[in-house]
């Protein structure tokens, strides 16, 4: 039956209305702490370049008839920090962001992200941001647990703090560091033979990031933002195609992400600015596109240039309608979006 019959519509008309609630306390949540709320563009040069991110892409053509690609972003991100390096210190954005290759109960090919900056602060004032807005939703909604697929998570508590090395130490007898030298540069034999004496399957034409990957999803993800929220951080630099490197440890960099009944409900930076090691990262992103999934999208020269002028910050990307969903308690995200995307591939 589809979305908009006035059965479905009733049915689906308080969790709308508690993303309205939601929406209208986080705006005075950053107002209050002097953010400018600001529009980005949907349509970009490069959608980001991220292996595993999808674009849905198009074409601008003039008046004579010549045509240039052009891509619905993937996240505004690329957007806000030329914002930055323009002089803009505190920012906040509501964004439609698109992606291919993703639909289900967690998943839409259009959502809303929320993206907010810090100029000159580091991206543990934004670890306290996150459960600021957990804590936010949950009284907005008049609610003291947050529950998704059996999974509960008192909102209010202050989130666990767990790094990646300590996770995959816990839950999968990893020592995942061991596989990273101090330059970044990964050892994937040894983490392959990690995986073999922890009894997980893997392919033998894997590299250490599909291996990397197939800890997190199997063994980790699972058991996070149980009774609490849980904040996983301090990423291997090459999971973290964005984040500057850790002062503490040049095998790690400043990302995190905050898990909230076993969903990823944001993911956070302390901003790399380093436009000849982004450029470095991007390219070898896409190459790994182009031997994954044979295409590659084109780099945004603009914002390179921009991180050459933009100042020391920290950012982060909170999932929307994942938190309506968990606040609310949605068991769908369609259920949260006003109007969901037609499902033409059904």
């Amino acid at each position: 039956m589809p979305w908009w019959t006035p059965e479905n519509h009733a049915d689906r008309r308080p969790f709308l209305m508690g993303r309205n609630a939601i929406q209208t306390g986080l705006r005075r949540f950053f107002a209050e702490r002097d953010f400018l709320e600001v529009d980005t563009a949907a349509l970009q040069v490069s959608p980001g370049n991220e292996t595993h991110l999808h674009a849905f892409s198009t074409e601008a053509i003039a008046i004579d008839g010549r045509k240039a690609p052009l891509y619905l972003h993937t996240s505004p991100e690329f957007a806000a920090k030329k914002l930055l390096a323009a002089g803009e210190e505190r920012i906040f954005t509501f964004a439609h962001v698109y992606r291919n290759r993703e639909r289900g109960p967690l998943h839409h090919p259009e959502f809303t992200m929320l993206e907010w900056y810090r100029v000159g602060e580091g991206y543990e004032r934004l670890m306290a941001d996150c459960a600021e807005i957990l804590a936010l939703a949950a009284e907005t909604m008049k609610t003291d647990r947050f529950a998704f697929r059996g999974i509960e998570v008192d909102p209010f508590a202050e989130p666990e703090r767990l790094s990646l090395a300590e996770a995959f130490d816990r839950f999968a007898g990893i020592d995942l560091l061991a596989s990273v030298a101090p330059s970044g540069e990964t050892d994937r034999d040894l983490l392959a033979a990690a995986l073999t004496q922890a009894s997980i399957r893997f392919s033998d034409d894997d590299s250490w990031a599909d291996l990397f990957s197939k800890v997190l999803v199997q063994r980790i993800e699972p058991e996070l933002g149980r009774g609490r929220a849980t904040i996983l951080h301090e990423y291997p630099v090459s999971e973290a195609a964005l984040a500057r490197p850790s002062d503490r440890d040049p095998r790690v960099a400043e990302r995190f992400e905050l898990y909230a009944c076993g969903v990823e409900l944001a993911n956070a930076f302390g901003e790399l600015t380093d436009a000849g090691e982004q450029r470095r990262r991007f390219e070898y992103e896409m190459a790994e596109k182009a031997r994954i999934y044979g295409e590659r999208y084109p780099l945004d020269e603009d914002f390179l240039d921009a991180l050459e002028v933009m100042p020391d910050a920290s950012g982060a990307a909170l999932g929307f309608d994942r938190l309506v969903m968990l606040a609310t308690g949605a068991t769908r995200i369609d259920q949260v979006m006003w109007a969901p995307v037609a499902e033409v591939l059904a």
